[in-house]
């Protein structure tokens, strides 16, 4: 199983952020970015023209915190922007099943996620369609926000499922609980803080994989 790491730009500086993605681009495999509607989350992020002015060669993990996905119009503005993989929620209020059919049509990667406190039979419908599952670790909406261990059951059951599916997990995720996430069965680690916080991000990112042995 591979190993991927996916920083959240949710933690980068937004006035730079071309150049806080240039940083930690050849370090990395993924670039996790999170959206918010101000609805399903409080907050409201990214807009698609802020995504698709980043100039990255890594593919662009978007994570739909939205209520609506395809009927509000973000997977279309979002695929614009250059997605190269969408996360929509169980808990949105569109059909599960036809965004990731919408996004099958679009070759888009699928992925679809679960809050902390969501039960996991939610998922189990969805699973032949998804091409990873996101488990988030902590209430969705906010960064530096304390990891959930009680997710870890979760995962664990998950990967007994589908041995060969990426499952991905975000919130909380630092050097010490990487390990902990890898343990249990997930083997995409988005980490925001643990990586934009600390004043050297390649050696930021170094320590997060050494975790991982």
């Amino acid at each position: 199983m591979r190993y991927k790491i996916a920083p959240s730009i949710l933690s980068a500086k937004r006035e730079i952020l071309q150049k806080e993605v240039k940083e930690i681009e050849p370090f990395v495999e993924l670039l996790h970015v999170d959206i918010m509607d101000g609805k399903f989350v409080p907050p409201t992020t990214f807009r698609p023209d802020e995504i698709k002015a980043v100039r990255t060669k890594l593919p662009k993990d978007v994570h739909l915190m939205v209520e609506r996905p395809l009927t509000d119009g973000f997977i279309d503005d979002y695929i614009d922007a250059g997605a190269s993989s969408i996360t929509v929620h169980v808990e949105a209020k569109d059909s599960v099943k036809e965004c990731l059919a919408y996004l099958k049509m679009k070759k888009i990667g699928t992925a679809v996620s679960i809050n902390p406190h969501t039960p996991l039979e939610k998922l189990l419908p969805f699973l032949d369609e998804a091409d990873m599952v996101l488990i988030m670790s902590v209430n969705p909406g906010y960064a530096a926000q304390s990891f959930i261990p009680e997710v870890l059951g979760k995962v664990k059951e998950l990967r007994k499922l589908k041995p060969k599916l990426d499952i991905e997990i975000d919130g909380g995720i630092s050097k010490d609980t990487i390990k902990q996430a890898k343990d249990a069965g997930a083997n995409v680690f988005v980490a925001g803080n643990a990586i934009f916080n600390k004043p050297d991000r390649k050696a930021a990112i170094k320590e997060l994989r050494e975790a991982l042995k």
